[in-house]
């Protein structure tokens, strides 16, 4: 086990690396398809040519490219300095720069941010989870039921109706029309647990719509192929209980690919969910991350790009540790 997650935590660190690669090209490569000035989009167009220069002195754009990749490694690791003669700004690490609009370090405004993200994409995934898988369940041990049409079919319409449809329908219905829950607005847990929770429900239930639809296709899929197998056959030959045939033998083995997909869901939901926090005006790291799209603020893009990477890449190599704690046949190795 040991070898194993040093092998993926080196794995791990080589996978951030290329997305440092990637998403710094991009902080060379979009100005430049653009015809924007990184220096200019920093000071504003009005600034003088000598005011210019020295911006781009002090970010060290004059410097070659490989120069400057080195020195943003060094900022996520050590800590930075932007200097112009004896204009010295320093940047503690984990540094990804400033704001090109409100000159604000970016690790620590993203972190300011990262609260309401958090809270939206967990509690979403625990409504998804226990629904979905729960329902597929049901749907599988019932194939071909009338249950089972209603549950496929309303799946169907989770998978099919887009994040911006189901919220705007949900705020107009339960909001607006019928009033039976406050407009989302989040709360510090600390503060008010009992007002961070009915702040979010909305915002969970629409969320949890859309993944439990692909949960519980997934779940009555992998069930169906399961309960089929040899080993389930002889565990009801051996007289044990159907509770624990379908929850000890058939669910843990359905439960493996249902694993991979919610790393990856909840992964990128940590990274921001974008459409979610426009759609209910929540100030997280996605809806920072669109503000930053709108107003070229690259270094924020970079900042918002390497926080998602780093929550899929974390949260993959938990799933693969988990797989042989749900699935004895997984061994490790």
């Amino acid at each position: 086990m040991l070898a194993y997650l040093i092998r993926r935590g080196v794995n791990a660190v080589l996978t951030l690396l290329v997305v440092t690669l990637v998403t710094f090209g991009i902080f060379f490569m979009v100005p430049k398809i653009t015809g924007s000035d990184p220096a200019l989009l920093y000071i504003g167009k009005t600034a003088d040519a000598a005011s210019v220069e020295g911006i781009r002195t002090k970010l060290g754009l004059a410097d070659p490219v490989i120069v400057q990749y080195g020195k943003f490694l060094k900022g996520l690791v050590a800590g930075r300095d932007y200097a112009n003669g004896n204009d010295v700004t320093h940047c503690p690490a984990p540094c990804m720069g400033y704001s090109f609009k409100t000159d604000q370090e970016v690790f620590p405004l993203l972190m300011g941010d990262l609260p309401v993200t958090m809270s939206l994409a967990l509690g979403a995934a625990v409504l998804w989870v226990l629904i979905g898988v729960s329902t597929g369940v049901i749907s599988a041990l019932r194939r071909g039921s009338l249950l089972d049409r209603v549950v496929m079919t309303g799946a169907l319409a989770g998978v099919s109706l887009p994040i911006y449809f189901t919220g705007l329908l949900a705020l107009s219905i339960f909001v607006y029309w019928l009033g039976w829950l406050p407009n989302a607005e989040y709360t510090p847990f600390i503060d008010n647990p009992f007002a961070w929770a009915s702040g979010l429900i909305l915002p969970w239930v629409t969320l949890a719509f859309l993944f439990a639809a692909t949960y519980a296709r997934l779940t009555r899929a992998n069930m169906l192929e399961t309960l089929g197998e040899d080993y389930i056959r002889t565990a009801r030959a051996k007289g044990l209980r159907e509770r624990t045939v379908i929850g000890k033998h058939a669910l843990r083995s359905g439960l493996t690919p249902l694993v991979t997909v919610f790393g990856l869901d909840l992964g990128a939901l940590l990274g921001g969910a974008v459409l979610t926090e426009a759609v209910f005006n929540l100030r997280g790291l996605g809806y920072q991350a669109l503000t930053a799209i709108r107003g070229n603020d690259l270094p924020v893009i970079i900042g918002v790009t390497l926080i998602a990477a780093f929550f899929i890449v974390f949260i993959n190599l938990i799933v693969d540790v988990l797989y042989g704690l749900i699935d004895p046949r997984v061994r490790l190795g």
